[in-house]
């Protein structure tokens, strides 16, 4: 099939599985992936070669980007000695624990493969955890560590298994050496990061004094800043993906945002959104679009019988091990850090066993291992033996992905039911803070604005036209901002309908100006690009007071400090 009518497929299928998420009671990455299966399934269905360098270079960093992006900063600094627990310590003890255990239960796949399928699966996915750990289902601070995790044990499984890899080729592996070269890539990945950010900020920067471009121009250039990093730091052999990540996650400080336009900045907020949900979705249909070739080359390792349940229960096997290797480390983080904390004299977040078991269950794999392990050579060398239980491999990497995503997806909801989420009035209360100061610092603004120019008569009456205008509407922001939640949650569908409704009569009324031909279609589209950007942003605040409202103004304490 054609590379064009390919991904115009992915497209439809993509806005598909946005509906149908609405009327089927799984997450979206489960729908995506069945979408794909059911393309790939018929003898005669897709047949989709995935490569894997090409898929970490489109894919990936652009949306680890965002996820940096969208990632709570001061959060990700209060939890980071849990985060980096995960993201590393965890992956090492996996590449361990589990690399023997395999070896041990498949004598056919030799240690340093077994260790490579262990390396690939020890990174947890970003984006199946965004979607199946939502707002309303953990803590948010039990969400920012696992999005933390996953946004960073990509580097670090990935970098493990290129070792794992270069050991099964040439025999020879040394373990001092594989760790003081895992931190030079992993720092080196990051600097990186950084060095791209500083030089992007200095381009938009230069943009911004030429003056009268495009906002569209300075959108491109930031979307090119995720490859700009990776290309970067995979051109040192270093770790591109740990760069993408650095980019996004010190976007804010680096000033990046702060010299776009107003323009650009709307766009780039609404391109982010749109690629994100773009670029997940695709992910999931290709992992789909993989899985029945995978499925139907049943290694004969797996079914010494024949039988359709042995290769099932061997799957459902290594997955449960990967579960209770996670469970371990987490639990003895915990401990650790609880005497380290009582040992200093200062009280921590303490997680209950509840608490445990569901960040055990939310570690589910994704397509970083699917591409990882995808990558594993053909061949040991140029004419040589193929590479060792390649296909074993890949088809117990492809069942774990399918086995910890339906187990999450059906587990998790179960077993976080009722879990109190505390965290989510201080958001509520930071939230209507940050409007009122925002408002009071604009009024202020104004208010010296029309002070500044009463030396000038006729700027001062424009400015105190304007300001007469303005003023109110931030005045009536503080408002809503200190009115009870009630109050709040009655006025918003009401507002909410109102606003649809205007946005719709100036829609059909300019419609009937450019039919009457009183106006051109240059104009239609300067006035309704107006309405439309207007529409938007009243849109993005009820959104957000809708988001505020729904938030009960006391819980019950779920986790002890």
């Amino acid at each position: 099939m054609a590379v064009a009518t390919l991904i115009l497929l992915l497209l439809v299928l993509v806005a598909a599985s946005g509906v149908l998420v609405r009327f089927l009671p799984l997450p979206l990455p489960i729908i995506q992936i069945g979408l794909g299966v059911l393309l790939a399934w018929p003898i005669d269905g897709l047949r989709v070669e995935l490569e894997p360098e090409l898929f970490l270079l489109v894919f990936v960093p652009p949306l680890l980007f965002i996820d940096g992006i969208m990632l709570p900063k001061r959060e990700f600094a209060k939890l980071a000695p849990r985060i980096f627990g995960l993201a590393f310590g965890l992956v090492f003890f996996t590449v361990v624990v589990f690399g023997y255990a395999l070896n041990w239960l498949l004598p056919q796949v030799p240690l340093p493969v077994a260790f490579a399928l262990a390396a690939v699966l020890s990174p947890t996915d970003a984006v199946a955890v965004s979607s199946i750990v939502g707002r309303d289902l953990v803590p948010a601070r039990i969400r920012h560590i696992l999005e933390g995790e996953s946004l960073l044990n990509d580097a670090s499984g990935l970098v493990v298994l290129r070792f794992a890899v270069a050991a099964a080729l040439t025999g020879q592996f040394s373990l001092g050496e594989t760790a003081l070269t895992f931190v030079l890539v992993a720092a080196g990945g990051a600097l990186a990061g950084f060095a791209t950010l500083w030089a992007v900020a200095k381009v938009l920067r230069i943009v911004a004094k030429i003056g009268d471009v495009r906002p569209e121009v300075e959108v491109v250039i930031l979307i090119l800043l995720p490859f700009a990093a990776y290309l970067l730091a995979e051109k040192f052999h270093l770790s591109g993906i740990l760069a993408a990540v650095t980019a996004g996650l010190y976007i804010a400080r680096a000033g990046l945002f702060g010299s776009l336009s107003f323009p650009a900045r709307m766009q780039n907020m609404a391109l982010i959104e749109m690629l994100s949900f773009t670029f997940n979705g695709v992910i999931f249909l290709l992992l789909g679009l993989q899985l029945p070739t995978i499925i139907r080359n049943v290694p004969p390792e797996l079914s010494l019988y024949g039988s359709f349940w042995e290769p099932v229960l061997a799957v459902m096997t290594l997955t449960l091990i990967l579960l209770a290797i996670r469970f371990a480390w987490i639990v003895f983080g915990s401990t650790a850090r609880g005497i380290i904390e009582r040992w200093r004299g200062r009280e921590t977040f303490r997680l209950t066993t509840r608490l445990r078991v569901v960040m055990t269950l939310a570690g589910v794999r994704g397509a970083i291992t699917l591409a990882g392990i995808l990558s594993l050579p053909l061949v040991v060398s140029e004419n040589g033996p193929p590479f060792p239980a390649r296909d074993l491999v890949i088809f117990i990497a492809a069942g774990v992905i399918i086995c910890s995503l339906l187990l999450a997806s059906v587990a998790l909801p179960i077993v976080a039911r009722g879990i109190p989420l505390d965290e989510e009035e201080e958001s509520a209360i930071e939230e209507r803070l940050a409007r009122q100061v925002a408002a009071e610092a604009a009024i202020a603004r104004i208010e010296q604005m029309v002070d500044e120019a009463q030396a000038t008569p006729a700027l001062y009456e424009a400015r105190l036209a304007a300001a007469q205008q303005l003023i109110p509407a931030y005045r009536q922001r503080i408002v809503a901002g200190e009115e009870e939640d009630t109050t709040v949650k009655d006025i918003q569908p009401a507002l909410q309908s109102m606003l649809d409704a205007a946005f719709a009569a100036e829609q059909a009324a300019l419609l009937r100006l450019l039919r009457a031909r009183k106006i051109d279609d240059t104009t239609m589209r300067a006035v309704i690009g107006e309405v439309m950007l207007n529409q938007a942003l009243n849109s993005r605040k009820q959104a957000n007071k809708r988001a505020t409202a729904k938030k009960p103004a006391t819980r019950k304490a779920g986790a002890r400090k």
